[in-house]
């Protein structure tokens, strides 16, 4: 298998990870004479000046399995090299090692080193790595100690020696995140707080995007230094230009590249020398092997890239005033941040987040998103201390498994709100268009788990990123309306049921069609202080003409007096005059109901503790991976499936019921026919042989021969559980209940796995026919904690076992004393790869 990664570094800088080759055996020679004299010692407890051609030939010739190495290359050439060598035949220990050239050191090598070698040696049974260190490189002592994993540290003859295991723990996935989170914040903010940016692209003529860029950065007012690049004029827009980047008096932090898309790569290796730290490609027309060749030789120079087909980056803050976008106008500050994955929408995004007043922190448009992406923004986001609200623009994920860990982390700390589709476009390579179940329940699982407020239109985006920057959060669902027209009250009654909120005692308020503007700011000032509510709806209709004088119908200036005094959260429709500066004031009714509720429902899940993943009894996980049946599988889990045995015959069921005792039922075995009773395919409670051979014959004549028989178990309220490992974003576990009806409707509730155990009661209540487990209509309620504890169950087996592509339980019969798995399918395939797992990489262009 071949092993090779792009990866992030602690300043926020990209190399190219890879297995060591033959042929890199100048390199390596190159890379050891620019070691200083104290690194060489470090590393080979000796001068070492110079690799002997055996040892040479030994380094760089490895089988990636007792012996494997990796280094790490910018522009072209190694600056790393990290190995282990198993202490033996089929050791399970291996000793490592690794090198990191002296001006790359401190730079997070070492660590992602570590990860890759302890990945591969893995895969291969080695459980444990042996390091001998010398106490003074304290450097490589920080990167043994700091990993997570249990470290045991000895010290003899002048060496520390170290041992520890390498399987994956908590803390060491803890401190893996944490890592990916700093280094991938650190590249954003590379770009977004530019000292210095090149311009390749703009015009002498002032024709052109790049010239309107160089303008619009310009009358920005940019703080920093400004370098048009062009081929042949000496002055562009007034400014000094430059043949190539490095001519510049200063060093380049961002380019801003608007050339064709055949000299892109030019303009970024040109950027690169000059020491860029990323690109923003607003160049289009790119196919997928030129997306991934920019890709590929940018982040091989240790740069990130946004873009191509990008609209532009912009950053509010008063130091930067960074308008690198084809706006205009710089966005009013505030405190929002804006990721648009469209190039195309970016003028009427920014156009319209002007004109409602919502005021940005920063702005990226990923265009193409061939390197960074929505991920990159969260991780940005969420340390951002001038960003207090996100906004997601999303027409595919590249990683949605990776977007659900970082949303759901991010969302706990600050609201994010995301638009997207839900035509089940998981992610660009359309993988996910092949799930079975219903429609885009990849989609739903994914939000619905990660604290995301899903809109579906853009005008709700900034609906409800209006309400979420200027308001405070509602503590209930528990809503005053208030305005001066029964008729909007009304409707605005009607929405808030709809959407589920609840309409506090004491309301709708309504201050009558003569009330003047003080009148009406006096009842919504009593609203905001009433101990029963806890949000307001203001609903305002124009007066009587020349019932009023315009202070008394000065009704935008009584909302803003309550809307901005920060009580509770205040929304309004404002059908006449303009809307208050900063006041969440919505053309209809139903829309301000409809933003208020999103907000509602995402303080009330923020209310909520997270889930936790409880510990589970009786899992034998070396047992499951050698399961080669769905029974033996489960088993594994602690989960039991009823006995039954296929018969073919009358004599071989009437057999087989004697070995599993009477009473049986007999199933059609044929396809989905097991368990469908309205069909005649089952037969139950056959006490005797003389029933079973007259069952077999009935089912034999309609269905065919394969006829199952199985032991009888209580009757219950059918379930279905199902398992789905998607491609790009993982297993997802679904729940619903049984019977045709519910199929046709697609009546299943959906997570991603592992579940917590709030996921899985969520996922047992939100069927729209859960209330048939609940006593419905007089019924004994069923045992709802053991459904909890199958769903758990299956969620850890989905989680710890890629080889399992679906799994189905149906039915399952739920009953007041547990439950009884009937049937159980499972198809196993490739364990492959799963997105967001294994150790730290930037995702392929």
């Amino acid at each position: 298998m071949e092993r090779s990664a792009d990866v992030l570094l602690a300043d926020g800088s990209t190399a190219h990870l890879r297995q060591i080759r033959p042929e890199d055996a100048p390199a390596i020679v190159e890379f050891h004479s620019r070691m200083s004299d104290r690194t060489r010692y470090l590393r080979y407890f000796s001068p070492y000046p110079r690799i002997p051609e055996r040892d040479l030939q030994r380094f760089v010739n490895v089988d990636h399995v007792d012996r494997e190495a990796f280094v790490t290359v910018t522009d072209d050439k190694i600056t790393s090299v990290g190995r282990y060598e198993r202490l033996g035949p089929d050791s399970p220990e291996a000793e490592v090692a690794f090198v990191v050239e002296d001006a790359l050191q401190g730079r997070g090598i070492g660590s992602v080193l570590l990860e890759h070698l302890a990945d591969a040696a893995r895969e291969h049974g080695i459980t444990r790595f042996v390091a001998e260190v010398l106490p003074q490189n304290s450097g490589m002592l920080r990167v043994f100690a700091d990993t997570g994993y249990q470290v045991q540290r000895q010290y003899a003859d002048g060496v520390v020696h170290l041992s520890f295991p390498i399987a994956p723990t908590e803390k060491s996935r803890e401190v893996q995140e944490s890592r990916e989170h700093l280094t991938e914040a650190r590249s954003i903010a590379r770009l977004l707080a530019p000292r210095s940016i090149a311009i390749y692209g703009a015009s002498a003529t002032g024709h052109g995007i790049g010239a309107a860029m160089l303008g619009n950065l310009r009358d920005g007012g940019y703080t920093g230094a400004i370098v048009p690049v062009h081929p042949t004029a000496e002055r562009v827009a007034g400014l000094q230009a430059y043949r190539t980047a490095t001519e510049a008096p200063t060093p380049i932090d961002l380019a801003l590249i608007a050339v064709p898309a055949e000299t892109v790569a030019e303009a970024g290796a040109d950027a690169a020398r000059a020491g860029a730290g990323g690109l923003v490609v607003i160049s289009a027309n790119f196919d997928k092997n030129k997306t991934k060749v920019l890709v590929e030789r940018t982040r091989a120079a240790g740069l990130r890239v946004i873009g191509p087909s990008s609209f532009g980056i912009a950053n509010t803050d008063a130091e930067v005033r960074l308008n690198a976008t084809m706006s205009p106008r710089l966005p009013t500050a505030g405190r929002v941040g804006f990721f648009s994955q469209s190039g195309a929408l970016g003028v009427a995004l920014l156009a319209e987040a002007d004109r409602r007043g919502l005021g940005l922190s920063s702005f990226v448009s990923a265009g193409s998103r061939a390197d960074v992406s929505g991920n990159d923004l969260l991780q940005y986001w969420q340390d951002d201390p001038g960003t207090d609200v996100v906004l997601l623009y999303l027409e595919t994920f590249g990683n949605p498994r990776k977007f659900a860990r970082l949303a759901r982390r991010m969302s706990r700390i600050k609201p994010v709100v995301a638009v997207a589709s839900a035509a089940r476009q998981l992610s660009e390579e359309g993988e996910a268009g092949d799930l079975p179940g219903p429609d885009a329940h990849a989609v739903t699982a994914l939000f619905a788990r990660s604290g995301v407020i899903r809109v579906d239109t853009v005008q709700e985006l900034f609906d409800v990123g209006m309400l979420l920057a200027h308001q405070p959060l509602p503590s209930g669902r528990r809503v005053a309306v208030v305005g001066n027209s029964s008729a909007l009250a009304e409707l605005a009654v009607v929405a808030c049921r709809a959407n589920g909120l609840t309409l506090a005692e004491g309301y709708p308020h309504d201050a009558g069609p003569d009330a003047t503007a003080h009148t009406l700011a006096d009842a919504l000032a009593d609203a905001a202080v009433d101990e029963r509510v806890d949000a307001l709806v203001a609903v305002c209709a124009p007066p009587v003409p020349g019932q009023l004088s315009d202070e008394d119908a000065d009704f935008a200036t009584a909302l803003a007096s309550v809307a901005l005094a920060g009580e509770k959260p205040t929304v309004a429709t404002l059908v006449f005059g303009k809307a208050p500066p900063r006041v969440p004031v919505y053309p209809s009714v139903e829309e301000s109901v409809r933003a208020l509720a999103k907000v509602i429902n995402y303080a009330e899940w923020l209310r909520r503790p997270p889930g936790v993943l409880p510990e589970l009894t009786g899992v034998d996980v070396a047992a499951a991976e050698a399961a080669e049946t769905a029974e033996d599988l489960l088993a594994a889990y602690g989960i039991s499936v009823a006995p039954s045995t296929l018969a073919t015959s009358e004599q071989e069921a009437v057999a087989a019921a004697k070995d599993l005792g009477y009473p049986v039922a007999l199933k059609a075995a044929g396809g989905g026919l097991r368990h469908r009773i309205d069909l005649g395919a089952v037969r139950l409670a056959l006490s005797d042989k003389h029933g079973v051979r007259d069952a077999y014959r009935d089912l034999s004549a309609s269905f065919g021969p394969d006829v199952l028989v199985q032991t009888m178990v209580p009757p219950g309220v059918a379930c279905v559980v199902e398992l789905v490992e998607d491609p790009a974003f993982g297993p997802v576990i679904g729940f619903g209940l049984g019977g045709v009806a519910s199929e046709l409707l697609g009546d299943l509730a959906w997570r991603a796995a592992p579940l917590t155990d709030r996921a899985a009661e969520a996922l047992v209540d939100e069927p729209r026919a859960a209330p048939l487990l609940h006593g419905y209509r007089g019924s004994t309620p069923v045992d709802r904690a053991a459904l909890i504890d199958l769903l758990l169950r299956v969620g850890r087996l989905a989680d710890e076992h890629p080889r399992v592509r679906s799994l189905t339980l149906n039915p399952v019969l739920a009953r007041p004393d547990g439950f009884s798995v009937l049937h159980a399918a499972v198809e196993f395939g490739d364990a492959g790869v799963r997105p967001d797992t294994g150790p730290r990489r930037l995702r392929s262009a």
